[in-house]
């Protein structure tokens, strides 16, 4: 399944500024299907842990207190080529730099406030679909 799946999150900024429904529009208009979904809010510990990878970057802190602030969408979507066309479809990670039509060009307010997260390669995937749903959660 390596190469046919990737995650994603809508973080806490856009589910407050009532983007899931656009968001999901956009995924489903790509082609992917969501073969699993869950509405949760994080707790600070939990944030930590998913993004220990940044744990040594200036901006973890502020990075785990936006995380854990509000609700949050997870899911696992499947397509051919999934991690890399969802990096196409949501753009660069600086709302302003990313292309026009991205996610991200239309629903994130900055860099801090972005609205989507997506795994960035077929490993971080499975490791990130993991940790947010078990085996008979998906379908």
């Amino acid at each position: 399944m390596s190469g046919k799946i990737t995650f994603s999150l809508i973080k806490p900024y856009a589910v407050k500024m009532g983007y899931i429904g656009p968001i999901l529009a956009m995924i489903h208009e790509a082609g992917f299907r969501i073969s699993a979904i869950t509405s949760t809010k994080l707790s600070k510990e939990q944030a930590e842990s998913f993004y220990t990878i940044h744990k040594s970057k200036p901006f973890f802190d502020d990075l785990v207190e936006f995380m854990s602030s509000g609700p949050i969408v997870a899911m696992i979507l499947e397509k051919e080529n999934a991690v890399e066309d969802f990096r196409e479809l949501i753009g660069h990670t600086d709302p302003e730099k990313a292309e026009n039509g991205t996610i991200r060009k239309k629903y994130a307010k900055s860099v801090q406030s972005n609205a989507v997260h997506g795994s960035d390669s077929a490993e971080n995937a499975i490791i990130e679909c993991d940790f947010f749903f078990s085996k008979k959660e998906r379908y």
